[in-house]
């Protein structure tokens, strides 16, 4: 390993963004997007996630709607099925919701992985919630959780070096194929 020479070199000194023993992926490409969406929605008129149940399904993107919470594809996704789960309410931090919402989410989300399954049948999943503006949320205004779907491979050198996601089906289709499937999965 090359170390700058100006730096001090001891066994456990690593340099940001160098490949270590946690197999990091580093994607400071994505700085551009979460700095771009921190200040755009304070509150529920500004808000997309408001805004959508308000829409026609096709034209949201809403692949269900739930009692308290509802399940929405990503408008930028990291791969295709990317899944975000929303309550109803304006609401940004997980514990700001009830009870109710907490469990409608979790179903929601097993029922989407279940989903997802069958229409595309991804290998792995990233499910996650970032919370707060430093915890890297893009509408961190509105709590959202995310379901990935994953495959092995599915992070190539596209979007690191050609700034570019290769999708390989229109936001429709994979909406359309989704809520398609939701009728008939358990």
């Amino acid at each position: 390993m090359q170390y700058p020479q100006d730096a001090q070199v001891t066994d456990d000194f690593e340099l940001a963004g160098v490949p270590d023993s946690f197999q990091r992926l580093w994607t400071p490409y994505r700085m551009a997007y979460i700095k771009g969406g921190q200040d755009q929605v304070k509150d529920e008129a500004s808000c997309p996630f408001c805004a959508g149940p308000g829409r026609t399904d096709g034209e949201a993107l809403i692949v269900h709607r739930g009692e308290t919470c509802f399940v929405i594809l990503n408008l930028f996704p990291y791969n295709p099925g990317h899944l975000l789960i929303c309550p109803y309410r304006h609401v940004p931090n997980y514990t700001d919701i009830t009870l109710e919402e907490t469990a409608e989410m979790a179903a929601l989300a097993q029922k989407s992985m279940r989903v997802l399954r069958a229409v595309s049948n991804p290998a792995g999943f990233n499910l996650g919630m970032n919370q707060g503006e430093a915890g890297g949320a893009g509408i961190a205004a509105h709590l959202h959780q995310h379901v990935v779907p994953r495959w092995s491979g599915d992070g190539n050198f596209f979007p690191i070096i050609a700034q570019t996601k290769a999708i390989p089906q229109t936001l429709s289709e994979v909406r359309e194929a989704i809520a398609t499937a939701w009728l008939d999965v358990e």
